[in-house]
């Protein structure tokens, strides 16, 4: 259950018997990318403060809520942290947010002209856009709400690596986006704009573990397996940034 207040901007999620607090500074939101309407509806909202666009009647609200949630809360991260460890400025990737890959909606979003996968998460290089489909967030939330916490910072690690030299990239890519991801929600708790409490950890270990090898869009060469996802989330989530660059170790 979300609360929200109008004096403060302090969301409030229920995960799995625990709270996570969410503080919003009210930082601009990164693009949405807007997606065509069905025929008579008007067009989503776009720009700070919006609510991502999504194809009508995609998820429950709570769902999207909490994925714009995370989005915002991974973007400001990176915004507020990104000139401590690259030069140059960061640019926000543009959100597309939950897809309905399920749907053969010629008006859903392409990569590289391929309609994005069903029950996957994707970082475009080509759009610089980052989408998660419905089916697989849902899917997650079985686990706990941190599942759509991980995989919008994992695909956003990506984002990310698309903006660094070459020599910052690792070549186990998918674990550094891992590490990544570990480094921004735990650098997010420590900027007050996350609260993870222990139940949260044990949520974030089992979606580690099912996201590794158990799905059909992952496999343990390229993704790695459970014990080499957790490990890398885990340099992250105690290293921060700097652990998850070449030559850290």
């Amino acid at each position: 259950m979300w609360g929200r207040s109008a004096a403060v901007a302090v969301l409030v999620v229920v995960l799995a018997g625990c709270s996570v607090t969410v503080t919003v500074t009210g930082s601009a939101r990164p693009v949405v990318a807007p997606v065509s309407p069905p025929a008579g509806q008007p067009p989503p909202p776009t720009g700070p403060g919006s609510t991502p666009a999504v194809p009508a009647g995609v998820g429950p609200a709570e769902l999207v809520e909490d994925v714009a949630t995370a989005e915002q809360v991974v973007d400001e991260y990176w915004t507020r942290h990104w000139s401590d460890f690259f030069v140059g400025t960061y640019e926000s990737p543009t959100v597309v947010g939950l897809y309905d890959g399920a749907d053969p909606d010629p008006a859903l979003p392409t990569c590289a002209g391929e309609v994005l996968p069903p029950e996957n998460a994707v970082y475009c290089p080509e759009g610089d856009f980052v989408a998660w489909d419905v089916t697989l967030m849902l899917r997650g939330l079985e686990i706990g709400d941190s599942w759509v916490y991980l995989i919008v910072a994992h695909e956003w690690g990506h984002a990310v690596q698309a903006r660094l030299d070459v020599s910052l990239n690792l070549q186990q890519s998918e674990l550094q986006a891992d590490c990544l991801a570990g480094a921004t929600l735990y650098g997010a708790a420590a900027d007050g704009t996350l609260s993870l409490e222990s139940g949260d950890v044990r949520e974030l270990t089992t979606s580690l573990t099912a996201a590794a090898d158990e799905t059909p869009w992952t496999s343990s060469t390229d993704h790695g397996d459970p014990f080499q996802r957790i490990g890398a989330f885990d340099l992250g989530r105690t290293g921060g940034v700097e652990a998850c660059l070449p030559g850290s170790g």
